[in-house]
């Protein structure tokens, strides 16, 4: 029922829902924050003209933006009326090293074809994520990359989230970094990095706040720190760890 729900999810939406998921990320409130993980994924991937899994794109835009930078890109979903959205938004762009198919993650039959393979706010979807991992293991070059950003804890007991549940029969769980690495492991993937995501720019300074140079100073820190990675090891040391259980970015490596 729940991949059903995936499958009918835009459809349901409504003319005006499928408008949206059309014209993202510029008619989302979250645009911004859509640009700012863009530019942290960018910043991690190995440089174009390499070949690029973009993992239940939805409507297709992240999978314009990897196109436009180079990469030559396959943007998939497991519902056919987001492909054709994608596609739409493929033809607007006028890209010809885009195609986009419509599959089950989980069940993805490729085979070292990619260079790196991207999931971005998509393997919270996932009914079994363990075998969504292991197909983008699968599909990865030796030597290549899996990058997810998805919801940390707590994101399933979310208001949205819930309504998203109990009004369309999606699935909505939740998926820290702890977890991925676990599961990443679980499929083969022999090492792992974990990058702080930003919300929003690190304030550094404020004319109307009345601070202290030394607080000023931790805060540049805080924000040179902030680019830089927050975790990187093979075996998370604790499931609780503040940085494992938030919403961070995480690199898988074969």
């Amino acid at each position: 029922m729940a991949k059903q729900g995936e499958i009918d999810y835009i459809v349901n939406l409504g003319e005006a829902g499928m408008d949206h998921a059309l014209n993202k990320p510029y008619s989302d409130p979250g645009c911004g924050r859509y640009f700012m993980d863009m530019g942290s994924i960018f910043s991690l991937l190995p440089q174009p003209p390499a070949k690029l899994l973009d993992l239940g794109v939805g409507s297709g835009w992240t999978s314009v933006m990897f196109a436009r930078k180079g990469y030559e890109v396959v943007g998939q979903d497991i519902a056919p009326a987001m492909i054709e959205l994608a596609m739409q938004n493929r033809e607007r762009a006028k890209l010809s090293n885009l195609n986009f198919l419509v599959s089950d993650y989980e069940s993805l039959d490729m085979k070292e074809q990619f260079d790196c393979a991207i999931f971005y706010d998509s393997l919270h979807h996932a009914v079994d994520e363990q075998a969504a991992l292991s197909g983008a293991y699968k599909a990865l070059k030796p030597g290549g990359l899996c990058i997810t950003l998805e919801p940390g804890e707590g994101h399933h007991l979310a208001p949205i989230s819930q309504n998203a549940i109990h009004a369309y029969g999606v699935t909505e769980k939740d998926m820290p970094p702890h977890h991925i690495i676990r599961m990443g492991r679980h499929a083969g993937f022999n090492h792992s990095k974990v990058y702080r995501r930003c919300f929003e720019p690190p304030l550094l300074f404020d004319s109307q706040l009345s601070l202290p140079m030394n607080r000023l100073r931790r805060i540049q820190a805080g924000m040179i720190s902030a680019a830089r990675v927050v975790w990187h090891n093979i075996k998370p040391s604790s499931s609780h760890d503040p940085t494992l259980a938030a919403s961070n970015i995480v690199i898988l490596y074969k």
